[in-house]
């Protein structure tokens, strides 16, 4: 992972999920979770392999039926075969406590468990399902996530708090009271798994409201009660621009304090659509905020007036596409790639300026401009194209240039990276 800007952190406890390590003042984590049938073994491994690439650090999948649980293993082992080494974490709901203990195949397959304590169980059944998980967590050395969800809550733990709240002489509005719950369900159930002996540092919680600002008040009331790692996400953001505007509306004031040590982004995707949306716009929200570097940057003008020709717009989309493309290839080989900053600008006005600040910039001719290109490497001229091939020219350049200033791995140092990245 990538060196993370220096800022003053949320102190929480340190926990490794498989190679990945989290909490402690570590680069945040980027997850996700496939929307495949898990039984389906082929779709769901694939989509799997997809997320990682993508650069999803976890990938979390349904685990509900004896049929999905069967299925882990076969789909921990294709991934194994594709070298793709993502911890994979067990989404559990209902019947965890009899899955976890009928396959411990499947148990020992996922890095990470997840426990909604709102719906293990009523009652003592509850208490009692819940510590079944627990010692399966505790047996196989995985990570067991306390997921706290507002549209599944505790309903004991909220009838308590409004119980107590209806005969306070100051009554506070239900919704304080609902954040309250959250929070206090969320602590209830990292306590007693300590008690039933899970170490604090294999417990990460996380509290999934809808919107932003009750967001920001449950994480708030968390950071200051406890240091367990936290999981950052808005739940039910939407899909398209709302979906995004919301998750980051949501997630960028607790980052920007210090809270945060894994997140999602979850957005509903376009039937058929691609899962790996939610990846990249946690990675450009961690990336925008100086938190994490997982691409380059391209920077382009918004267009106007002066840019009537759409050769800028589409050489910025074909520049963005292919070094995203190619990151899979260029993160192992050039280290520090994800750091090249590439201006693609569209008239004379402000694209030398912008294209002299970027590592390359590329200054494209504006209504009326002669149809001439001025390139600038570091901050100088180079070179001026023209011709209908300029754009093919400046990706080319563009490799070159990675290739001058990144020096490539050898296959040595690779494969001490992959020993390294491997070991728990």
């Amino acid at each position: 992972m990538s060196e993370q800007r220096s800022l003053v952190r949320h102190e929480t406890l340190v926990v490794r999920v498989g190679n990945i390590v989290m909490g402690g003042g570590n680069p945040v984590v980027v997850q996700s979770m496939t929307n495949t049938d898990t039984s389906d073994v082929a779709a769901t491994a694939r989509q799997a392999f997809e997320l990682a690439e993508v650069g999803s650090e976890l990938v979390r999948i349904t685990v509900n039926t004896p049929a999905a649980a069967e299925a882990v293993p076969q789909i921990r082992a294709r991934l194994n075969d594709a070298g793709v080494d993502v911890p994979l974490v067990g989404d559990f709901h209902f019947n965890g406590h009899q899955l976890l203990t009928r396959y411990p195949k499947m148990a020992s397959s996922l890095a990470k468990y997840r426990i909604n304590p709102g719906n293990v169980g009523p009652g003592r059944q509850q208490d009692t399902n819940f510590r079944t998980m627990i010692e399966v967590a505790k047996d196989h050395g995985a990570v067991v996530r306390i997921g706290v969800n507002w549209g599944s809550l505790d309903q004991q733990v909220l009838a308590e708090l409004m119980n107590e709240n209806a005969k306070s002489e100051t009554p506070r509005p239900g919704s304080d009271v609902m954040v309250d719950a959250i929070v206090t369900s969320a602590l209830r159930s990292a306590e007693a798994a300590e008690s039933y002996g899970l170490a604090a540092n294999r417990l990460v919680i996380s509290a999934k409201v809808s919107n932003p600002p009750d967001l920001w008040r449950v994480y708030s009331r968390l950071a200051d009660r406890c240091r367990y790692a936290l999981h950052l996400g808005l739940t039910e953001a939407g899909m398209g621009p709302r979906g995004i505007v919301a998750s980051t509306a949501a997630l960028v004031p607790l980052l920007v304090r210090g809270i945060g040590d894994t997140i999602r982004v979850s957005l509903t995707p376009e039937p058929g659509g691609s899962r790996s949306l939610e990846v990249e716009v946690a990675q450009n929200v961690l990336q925008s905020m100086g938190l994490r570097a997982f691409t380059p940057t391209v920077s382009a003008c918004p267009g106007c007036g002066r840019t009537t020709s759409t050769l800028f717009q589409r050489l910025a989309r074909d520049i963005q596409q292919q070094l995203r493309e190619k990151m899979s290839e260029w993160r192992g080989n050039y280290p520090g790639v994800e750091t090249l900053r590439v201006a693609v600008m569209g008239c004379v006005v402000n694209g030398p300026g912008e294209s002299k600040h970027a590592d390359l910039g590329i200054s494209l001719p504006g209504t009326g401009e002669a149809p001439r290109a001025p390139v600038y490497i570091d901050g100088e001229k180079v070179v001026t194209l023209e011709g209908p091939d300029m754009a093919e020219r400046f990706m080319q350049m563009v490799e070159e240039y990675i290739a001058e200033r990144f020096p490539r791995r050898g296959t040595a140092e690779l494969r001490a990276l992959k020993t390294t990245q491997t070991t728990p």
